[in-house]
């Protein structure tokens, strides 16, 4: 396997990069997000040392985005809100002056040229890595599962429990790379990500049209996005699944 250079963002930033890289890895209204559009930037004004890329010599060509957080330690303390929530704990913790306990998965995006190289395990391998040098005990990840958007209308609680061939591993292939790496399911997070638009919007990001309120499969979505033309808007609300990292285990 090649060998590839991780930098942080302290050491060396990368912004066309980070932003190319993360619109051609996400679907456009996963980048509407109004948590993101509020906090997102504090993690490279905050966070530094948690942001890094991936270089294929001098050319970036994945992102990590991660941020320290204080967590008891339990199921009950990672919430049903997810990704949302801890991008906004994250920084509210450290507002308060609290020191962080765990780190938790933010991003992963790679260049669609790298996509299936084994670069997403070097991502997570570096993120743990990042985690134990920062002195945290903890790693979770509010996990996006890449294949769930092929099974839209099967609910998050039932696609956890599908399993890989081998009958063992996890079915969904991102939720397999952090489950190689030692990492185990413990909830479903059912409100992870929360995008409102009105139908124009969501006609633009998902180039569809809504002729009706109701339902409907979308693009890159896990689940249906909820369109009503009488309140002129549209409601995404998205699920993911939290999973646990075992920093002593030697990936």
């Amino acid at each position: 396997m090649p060998e590839y250079t991780i930098m942080t963002w302290a050491e060396r930033q990368e912004d066309e990069a980070e932003e190319r890289i993360a619109q051609a890895a996400w679907p456009a209204f996963m980048l509407e997000d109004p948590v993101a559009n509020q906090y997102f930037w504090r993690l490279y004004q905050d966070f530094p040392h948690y942001q890094f890329m991936l270089y294929d010599g001098d050319q970036p060509i994945a992102i990590g985005n991660s941020i320290p957080f204080v967590w008891d330690g339990t199921p009950e303390g990672l919430p049903a809100t997810g990704w949302d929530y801890v991008l906004v704990q994250g920084v509210k913790d450290l507002e308060a002056g609290n020191e962080p306990s765990a780190l938790s998965a933010i991003n992963i995006a790679i260049d669609r040229e790298y996509v299936g190289r084994g670069i997403s395990r070097q991502m997570v391998q570096a993120m743990r890595s990042i985690a134990r040098r920062a002195g945290l005990g903890q790693m979770v990840a509010p996990v996006r599962p890449n294949q769930k958007p092929m099974y839209p209308l099967t609910p998050m609680e039932r696609y956890v429990n599908w399993t890989h061939t081998d009958g063992e591993a996890p079915f969904d292939a991102w939720m397999r790379v952090h489950w190689r790496l030692g990492a185990q399911v413990v909830k479903v997070c059912p409100q992870s990500m929360t995008i409102p638009g009105t139908v124009a919007e969501w006609e633009s990001w998902t180039g569809m049209r809504f002729p009706e309120s109701g339902p409907y499969i979308i693009p890159g979505a896990l689940t249906p996005v909820d369109i009503d033309r009488e309140r002129d808007m549209g409601l995404y609300v998205e699920p993911n699944v939290w999973m646990r990292h075992n920093l002593d285990y030697d990936a």
